[in-house]
């Protein structure tokens, strides 16, 4: 196409233009390129119109002077107007690499990417969706900002959509834009969303805000009008340089509040914040003392997140004040470049020469950095992803402090083992308690804000799978993911390999074991590592081995059954393992085997090996799947204790679980849950409690089968 400009540019071009000048003073060098992406796309679009009858263009025009506001640069507005030439026009991408900078297409392709994912999908395909995205975000922030422009100028014209489809677009654009707007710090694109979606997924309930807002602004409107001038007459006084102005705070955080606190509309008073806006840090606190001084500060409202920023680079001073009325009023101090990130959020960092992301916006993006190593290094489930992204996007934060003093901000709910591993990976590993304001506690202890924490260590790692059940930080749960998954990679090689030579050997096939450990590839696996893991996994047999390698050269013929019992036994977690060393062992929930009980190992896919009482209903099929159980038996040491769950069913009666937890405490035994519930006239429960023995557990059960009304007494 032409590059030749116009003599005169149409009027919202132009608009566009100074409203780029007002923050980039460089604009007259870029506007070639402005024109042709602008020109570019009303001739792709020419015949395209939008559901409202307009030109489709409009669309786009808007997109981009959306970006203008947000002060982005050139290459990203060039992407706002071309955001739909390969998804709606099927304009080939080749096309584009003709016409615009490669950093323009690679924008336009991952707006593209992310506008074909499906939300509203089933959770495997939800989650999958979020990770593309989360990927192609994390290539260049600036994709996710310009669908942010594209769908914010969407709902602002939803009314021309069917309700089906206004409900999906508005659910969508509440549970994932918004959220991630939020996380980037965009707090007026983020209200905005959600007011929209508000107005879309409750109709009702938008109108009547909108309606009693309205009638509170006007009815309260000389009140507001006479505090901001009060306010403004005390700065004065001071000499202190601020724009004071009131702002109604947006509907949906309004009724979020209703309903956080139960509460009607009328109770909800601090529907309006006053901004005050100066010219330095030091101005800011020296308006906050003004304002405590003439005004009551109510005190559990006060929050300073310029002495400890958001992680996403929000900074301001809150501070809420009973009014000259005795209503409460909230004030928000910062500065014009604090303002400026609280409106536009990572946007405010953005550089304009087209040199990629500063120091100052690759501070903000951390969170991001880590939720995709996660991505790209992780295997955890859908569910747990999806789970993942919600703590990611929605969490609020604490700010907790070092030994030394510290800050690190962490998400709500954040546990001592999080600090551990937000201090540093290695401190995380050999973490083994920690002290919160010098108090010793378990590392499952949840964190508050302003909390002094000690991380106590050990030499050793002690990774254990039991801490994936209560971390809540994607840094701390994908190390430690990583670090098991590692772990018993080696386990699971190390394992396989020595009952591939046992059972070459009860196959009487001893001279074959050399050669089938060099035929892996003969099996379809890549490495000798492999090979060994998938035996070690049981997702491979020696019995299969042998018939794929070795029932044509000679007549084999296997004894099956258990691997045969040898005299030496490592033990393992309490468990001794019949010839394998440094296994991976672990206790089957399902029946919870204490010692005395008889037990038998079963090589689990993923887990090693995993031990069961002998009468299990869980355990496989014997005859099916006999390659895979293995000798294993008791060898624990004076002191342990196991977890055991004996059930009780008695008649209904008062006291009942007073009674069954007055025996087990006389018994001297730590309990760990108790759950009981009613059918009929009969009572059912659970008792969690922790025991030496079966002989241990039998003494409580006895005890317990004679409170009066008890029926039967077992375990599960």
């Amino acid at each position: 196409m032409t590059n030749e400009l116009p003599k005169t540019f149409p009027k919202d071009f132009n608009e566009l233009i100074e409203k780029i000048r007002s923050y980039n003073s460089n604009i007259d060098t870029d506007i070639p390129l402005i024109w042709k992406a602008y020109s570019f796309a009303k001739t792709a679009h020419k015949d395209h119109y939008r559901n409202t009858g307009e030109p489709y263009f409009i669309h786009l025009y808007q997109t981009a002077y959306i970006l203008a506001e947000l002060n982005m640069d050139t290459s990203t507005i060039c992407a706002g107007f071309l955001h739909d030439v390969i998804e709606d026009i099927k304009i080939p991408e080749e096309v584009l690499r003709n016409e615009f900078t490669p950093l323009i297409v690679s924008l336009v392709v991952g707006v593209t990417k992310i506008g074909d994912m499906d939300f509203e999908s089933k959770q495997q395909e939800q989650a999958q969706n979020f990770r593309k995205m989360m990927l192609k975000v994390a290539e260049d922030i600036r994709v996710i900002i310009i669908k942010f422009a594209d769908r914010l100028h969407n709902m602002r014209t939803l009314d021309a959509m069917p309700p089906e489809k206004q409900r999906i677009k508005s659910l969508e654009t509440r549970d994932v834009y918004a959220p991630l707007a939020h996380r980037l710090g965009m707090y007026r694109i983020k209200m905005e969303m959600e007011d929209l979606s508000l107005k879309y997924l409750n109709p009702e309930i938008y109108k009547e805000l909108n309606k009693r807002i309205d009638d509170q602004k006007k009815r309260s409107q000389h009140d507001i009008d006479d505090f901001i001038s009060l306010v403004k007459k005390y700065i004065d006084e001071e000499n202190v340089e601020a724009r004071v102005f009131g702002r109604i705070k947006s509907f949906n955080s309004i009724y979020n509040k209703m309903l956080r606190q139960n509460r009607p509309f009328e109770e909800v008073f601090d529907i309006l914040a006053i901004r005050v806006i100066v010219n330095s840090i030091t101005h800011c606190y020296s308006v906050l003392g003004i304002v405590h001084q003439k005004f009551t500060p109510i005190t559990e409202r006060f929050r300073d997140f310029i002495a400890t920023p958001k992680s996403n680079g929000y900074q301001s001073v809150h501070t809420t004040v009973i009014g000259p009325k005795g209503i409460p009023i909230e004030i928000q101090i910062r500065t014009d470049e604090m303002d400026k990130t609280a409106e536009v959020g990572i946007a405010a960092h953005w550089k304009y020469k087209e040199s990629g992301e500063s120091d100052e916006l690759d501070k903000h993006v951390n969170w991001l950095r880590d939720l995709v190593d996660i991505l790209k290094n992780d295997t955890q489930g859908d569910e747990e992803f999806l789970e993942t992204m919600k703590i990611g996007l929605f969490s609020d934060e604490i700010f907790v402090f070092t030994p030394k003093g510290d800050l690190i901000k962490m998400p709500i709910h954040s546990t001592a083992l999080d600090f551990a591993f937000a201090v540093h990976t290695e401190v995380g590993f050999r973490c083994i308690g920690a002290k919160v304001n010098g108090k010793i506690v378990s590392l499952n202890t949840q964190l508050s804000s302003g909390d002094r924490i000690e991380i106590i260590t050990s030499t050793n790692h002690n990774v254990s799978y039991n801490w994936l059940r209560f971390v809540t930080t994607n840094r701390a749960k994908s190390r430690i993911r990583k670090w098991l998954q590692r772990h018993e990679f080696e386990q699971s090689v190390k394992l396989g390999e020595e009952i591939l030579e046992k059972g070459l050997r009860k196959a009487k096939l001893s001279a074959k074991i050399k050669d089938a450990k060099t035929r892996f590839k003969e099996l379809d696996y890549d490495t000798d590592n492999l090979f060994y893991q998938a035996i070690g996994k049981g997702d491979l047999t020696v019995k299969q081995i042998i018939k794929e390698l070795y029932t044509k050269d000679e007549e084999v013929k296997t004894a099956g059954g258990f691997f045969p019992a040898l005299h030496q036994y490592r033990s393992t977690n309490g468990i001794s393992v019949s010839g394998y060393e440094n296994m991976l062992v672990q206790l089957a929930k399902c029946c919870n085997p204490i010692p005395g009980d008889e037990i038998i190992g079963f090589i689990t896919r993923g887990r090693g090996i995993t031990v069961h009482r002998h009468d299990c209903r869980n355990i496989p099929n014997l005859e099916e799947e006999k390659d895979r159980f293995i000798d294993v038996k008791w060898q624990v040491k004076a002191g342990r204790t196991f977890v055991t769950r004996i059930n009780v069913i008695g008649e209904d009666r008062a006291n009942l679980i007073y009674d069954v937890s007055q025996i087990i405490h006389d018994q001297h035994t730590n309990m760990l849950s108790i759950n009981f519930s009613v059918e009929g006239k009969l009572a059912r429960g659970q008792v969690a409690v922790m025991v030496e023995s079966l002989k241990h557990a039998e003494r409580i059960m006895r005890k317990l089968k004679n409170i009066p009304g008890v029926l039967t007494i077992d375990r599960t």
